[in-house]
Protein backbone atom coordinates (compact mmCIF):
# COMPACT_ATOMS: atom_id res chain seq x y z
CA UNK A 1 0.00 0.00 0.00
CA UNK A 2 1.15 3.52 -0.53
CA UNK A 3 2.12 5.53 2.35
CA UNK A 4 -0.34 8.08 4.14
CA UNK A 5 0.46 11.68 3.24
CA UNK A 6 -0.52 15.20 4.92
CA UNK A 7 -1.86 18.14 3.04
CA UNK A 8 -1.77 21.25 4.33
CA UNK A 9 -2.14 24.80 3.42
CA UNK A 10 -1.91 28.23 5.20
CA UNK A 11 -5.54 29.91 6.04
CA UNK A 12 -6.52 32.65 8.04
CA UNK A 13 -4.37 35.50 6.25
CA UNK A 14 -6.69 37.83 5.05
CA UNK A 15 -9.92 40.07 6.00
CA UNK A 16 -13.28 40.55 5.34
CA UNK A 17 -16.38 38.02 4.83
CA UNK A 18 -14.80 37.28 0.98
CA UNK A 19 -11.50 35.37 2.26
CA UNK A 20 -12.86 33.41 5.03
CA UNK A 21 -15.30 31.73 2.75
CA UNK A 22 -12.08 31.70 1.09
CA UNK A 23 -10.95 29.51 3.94
CA UNK A 24 -14.27 27.79 4.28
CA UNK A 25 -13.58 25.82 0.67
CA UNK A 26 -10.30 25.36 1.16
CA UNK A 27 -10.21 23.66 4.99
CA UNK A 28 -12.22 20.63 3.96
CA UNK A 29 -9.75 19.41 1.46
CA UNK A 30 -6.46 19.60 3.94
CA UNK A 31 -5.85 17.71 6.99
CA UNK A 32 -3.87 20.25 8.19
CA UNK A 33 -4.62 24.08 8.55
CA UNK A 34 -1.47 26.73 9.28
CA UNK A 35 -2.83 29.29 11.19
CA UNK A 36 -1.88 32.74 11.09
CA UNK A 37 -0.72 33.89 14.35
CA UNK A 38 -1.75 37.80 13.88
CA UNK A 39 1.61 39.14 13.24
CA UNK A 40 1.87 38.67 9.19
CA UNK A 41 -1.82 38.35 8.95
CA UNK A 42 -4.59 37.22 10.84
CA UNK A 43 -6.25 38.77 14.02
CA UNK A 44 -7.81 36.39 17.08
CA UNK A 45 -11.58 36.35 15.57
CA UNK A 46 -10.45 35.08 12.68
CA UNK A 47 -8.04 32.14 14.64
CA UNK A 48 -10.95 31.15 16.90
CA UNK A 49 -13.59 31.04 13.97
CA UNK A 50 -11.36 28.81 11.94
CA UNK A 51 -10.03 26.65 14.62
CA UNK A 52 -13.77 26.19 15.46
CA UNK A 53 -14.03 24.79 11.76
CA UNK A 54 -11.18 22.74 11.84
CA UNK A 55 -12.60 20.58 14.85
CA UNK A 56 -15.75 20.58 13.40
CA UNK A 57 -14.12 19.27 9.88
CA UNK A 58 -11.53 16.79 12.02
CA UNK A 59 -8.90 19.11 10.57
CA UNK A 60 -5.46 19.47 12.59
CA UNK A 61 -4.38 23.03 13.14
CA UNK A 62 -0.82 24.24 13.86
CA UNK A 63 0.41 28.02 14.06
CA UNK A 64 1.82 29.78 11.62
CA UNK A 65 4.02 32.28 13.12
CA UNK A 66 5.83 35.14 11.10
CA UNK A 67 7.56 38.62 11.46
CA UNK A 68 5.52 41.54 12.64
CA UNK A 69 5.06 42.67 9.08
CA UNK A 70 1.48 42.58 8.02
CA UNK A 71 2.04 45.53 5.28
CA UNK A 72 4.96 42.80 3.59
CA UNK A 73 2.65 39.62 4.27
CA UNK A 74 5.51 38.55 6.53
CA UNK A 75 7.39 38.24 2.71
CA UNK A 76 10.22 40.72 3.75
CA UNK A 77 13.46 40.00 5.52
CA UNK A 78 14.41 41.45 9.19
CA UNK A 79 17.23 42.54 11.01
CA UNK A 80 15.57 40.70 13.95
CA UNK A 81 18.35 38.86 16.40
CA UNK A 82 17.60 35.17 17.35
CA UNK A 83 16.68 36.12 20.81
CA UNK A 84 13.95 38.57 19.43
CA UNK A 85 12.45 36.22 16.39
CA UNK A 86 12.06 33.73 19.52
CA UNK A 87 10.46 35.65 22.06
CA UNK A 88 8.18 36.70 18.85
CA UNK A 89 7.57 33.16 17.80
CA UNK A 90 6.79 32.60 21.73
CA UNK A 91 3.65 35.21 21.67
CA UNK A 92 2.39 33.69 18.86
CA UNK A 93 2.64 30.46 19.32
CA UNK A 94 1.35 30.85 22.69
CA UNK A 95 -1.35 32.74 22.16
CA UNK A 96 -2.96 30.66 19.12
CA UNK A 97 -2.68 27.84 21.77
CA UNK A 98 -4.51 29.00 24.26
CA UNK A 99 -7.10 30.17 21.64
CA UNK A 100 -7.30 26.82 20.02
CA UNK A 101 -7.78 25.08 23.54
CA UNK A 102 -10.61 27.30 24.54
CA UNK A 103 -12.04 25.90 21.46
CA UNK A 104 -11.87 22.58 22.39
CA UNK A 105 -9.33 21.59 19.55
CA UNK A 106 -5.46 21.55 20.39
CA UNK A 107 -2.37 22.96 18.66
CA UNK A 108 -0.54 20.33 17.24
CA UNK A 109 2.24 21.62 15.54
CA UNK A 110 4.24 24.91 14.28
CA UNK A 111 5.46 26.09 10.73
CA UNK A 112 6.59 29.39 10.55
CA UNK A 113 5.65 31.43 7.43
CA UNK A 114 7.18 33.47 4.58
CA UNK A 115 10.78 35.31 4.94
CA UNK A 116 10.44 34.07 9.10
CA UNK A 117 10.30 30.01 7.77
CA UNK A 118 13.60 31.01 5.32
CA UNK A 119 15.62 32.69 7.86
CA UNK A 120 14.89 29.57 10.09
CA UNK A 121 15.91 26.87 7.36
CA UNK A 122 18.93 29.42 7.03
CA UNK A 123 20.11 30.32 10.27
CA UNK A 124 21.25 27.56 12.98
CA UNK A 125 21.52 30.58 15.87
CA UNK A 126 17.80 31.78 15.04
CA UNK A 127 16.62 28.17 14.72
CA UNK A 128 18.07 27.06 17.53
CA UNK A 129 16.56 29.81 19.77
CA UNK A 130 13.11 28.98 18.38
CA UNK A 131 13.67 25.39 18.66
CA UNK A 132 14.29 26.02 22.82
CA UNK A 133 11.37 28.23 23.04
CA UNK A 134 9.03 25.64 21.31
CA UNK A 135 10.42 23.07 23.64
CA UNK A 136 9.74 24.90 26.73
CA UNK A 137 6.28 25.40 25.98
CA UNK A 138 5.30 22.18 24.65
CA UNK A 139 7.61 19.30 23.80
CA UNK A 140 4.95 17.29 22.17
CA UNK A 141 5.01 20.27 19.41
CA UNK A 142 6.04 19.23 15.74
CA UNK A 143 8.07 21.32 13.39
CA UNK A 144 6.56 21.79 10.07
CA UNK A 145 9.73 22.35 7.96
CA UNK A 146 11.73 21.70 4.86
CA UNK A 147 14.27 18.60 5.05
CA UNK A 148 18.17 19.71 5.93
CA UNK A 149 17.78 22.71 7.03
CA UNK A 150 18.69 24.64 10.37
CA UNK A 151 15.04 24.37 11.77
CA UNK A 152 14.83 20.78 11.07
CA UNK A 153 18.29 20.15 12.45
CA UNK A 154 17.88 22.44 15.44
CA UNK A 155 14.34 20.10 16.26
CA UNK A 156 16.09 16.40 15.94
CA UNK A 157 18.60 18.63 18.05
CA UNK A 158 16.46 19.60 20.91
CA UNK A 159 13.85 16.16 20.78
CA UNK A 160 11.14 18.05 18.97
CA UNK A 161 9.21 16.04 16.59
CA UNK A 162 9.88 17.08 13.20
CA UNK A 163 7.99 16.77 9.58
CA UNK A 164 9.41 17.26 6.27
CA UNK A 165 7.29 19.41 3.78
CA UNK A 166 7.54 19.90 0.01
CA UNK A 167 5.70 22.54 -1.79
CA UNK A 168 3.13 21.73 -4.63
CA UNK A 169 2.48 24.81 -6.09
CA UNK A 170 6.43 26.06 -5.66
CA UNK A 171 9.38 25.48 -8.84
CA UNK A 172 12.43 24.04 -6.87
CA UNK A 173 16.18 24.55 -7.66
CA UNK A 174 18.41 21.43 -8.18
CA UNK A 175 20.01 22.41 -4.24
CA UNK A 176 16.20 21.80 -3.03
CA UNK A 177 15.49 25.52 -2.54
CA UNK A 178 12.44 27.26 -3.74
CA UNK A 179 12.71 29.29 -6.86
CA UNK A 180 12.60 32.76 -5.57
CA UNK A 181 9.31 34.74 -6.23
CA UNK A 182 8.90 36.55 -9.11
CA UNK A 183 11.58 34.64 -10.77
CA UNK A 184 10.24 32.32 -14.08
CA UNK A 185 8.97 28.89 -12.46
CA UNK A 186 8.84 30.32 -8.98
CA UNK A 187 4.69 29.70 -9.03
CA UNK A 188 2.83 26.92 -10.82
CA UNK A 189 -0.97 26.92 -11.49
CA UNK A 190 -1.14 24.20 -13.91
CA UNK A 191 -3.70 21.56 -11.42
CA UNK A 192 -2.97 18.67 -13.40
CA UNK A 193 1.10 19.18 -13.47
CA UNK A 194 0.67 19.72 -10.05
CA UNK A 195 -1.42 16.69 -9.05
CA UNK A 196 1.34 14.62 -11.20
CA UNK A 197 4.27 16.10 -9.09
CA UNK A 198 2.00 14.96 -5.99
CA UNK A 199 1.58 11.75 -7.09
CA UNK A 200 4.72 11.29 -7.86
CA UNK A 201 6.01 12.56 -4.16
CA UNK A 202 3.97 10.25 -2.70
CA UNK A 203 4.51 7.52 -4.40
CA UNK A 204 8.36 7.72 -5.46
CA UNK A 205 9.74 10.73 -2.86
CA UNK A 206 10.64 12.37 -6.00
CA UNK A 207 10.00 16.21 -7.33
CA UNK A 208 10.98 17.85 -10.75
CA UNK A 209 12.93 21.16 -10.57
CA UNK A 210 12.58 23.74 -12.76
CA UNK A 211 14.62 22.90 -15.18
CA UNK A 212 13.36 18.86 -15.94
CA UNK A 213 15.66 17.44 -13.35
CA UNK A 214 14.41 14.61 -11.33
CA UNK A 215 14.93 15.67 -6.95
CA UNK A 216 15.05 12.93 -4.16
CA UNK A 217 12.66 14.94 -1.34
CA UNK A 218 11.65 13.56 1.66
CA UNK A 219 7.75 14.56 2.86
CA UNK A 220 5.18 14.30 5.39
CA UNK A 221 3.10 16.87 4.14
CA UNK A 222 2.18 18.52 1.13
CA UNK A 223 1.86 22.13 0.91
CA UNK A 224 -0.47 24.51 -1.27
CA UNK A 225 -0.68 27.55 -0.77
CA UNK A 226 -3.83 28.92 0.45
CA UNK A 227 -4.04 32.50 -1.15
CA UNK A 228 -2.88 31.63 -4.80
CA UNK A 229 -6.29 31.83 -6.68
CA UNK A 230 -5.98 28.32 -7.34
CA UNK A 231 -5.92 27.11 -4.29
CA UNK A 232 -9.11 24.92 -4.36
CA UNK A 233 -8.52 24.00 -7.60
CA UNK A 234 -5.68 22.37 -6.76
CA UNK A 235 -6.27 20.78 -3.69
CA UNK A 236 -9.56 18.93 -5.09
CA UNK A 237 -7.16 17.93 -8.25
CA UNK A 238 -4.75 16.52 -6.01
CA UNK A 239 -7.06 14.76 -3.75
CA UNK A 240 -9.01 13.25 -7.02
CA UNK A 241 -5.46 12.02 -8.52
CA UNK A 242 -4.48 10.35 -4.84
CA UNK A 243 -8.20 8.46 -4.16
CA UNK A 244 -7.58 7.37 -7.94
CA UNK A 245 -4.08 6.16 -7.23
CA UNK A 246 -5.02 4.73 -3.51
CA UNK A 247 -2.89 7.36 -2.01
CA UNK A 248 -4.01 8.07 2.34
CA UNK A 249 -4.55 11.98 2.95
CA UNK A 250 -4.04 11.51 6.65
CA UNK A 251 -2.35 14.63 9.08
CA UNK A 252 1.21 14.04 10.24
CA UNK A 253 0.18 15.15 13.32
CA UNK A 254 -3.45 13.91 14.20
Amino acid sequence: MPRSIDLNADLGEGNGPCRLRFDREILPLVTSANVACGFHAGDPHLIASLVREAREAGVTVGAHPGYPDRLGFGRREMASTAGEIATEVVYQVGAFGAIAKAGGWAMRYVKPHGALYHRLVQDPAAAGAVVEALASIDHSLVVLTQPGGALANAAERGGLPVAFEAFLDRGYEQNGTLVPRGAPGALLEDTQLIADRAERLALDGMIKTHDGTSLQLTAHSCCVHGDGPEARAILEAVRDRFAQRGIPVCPFAP
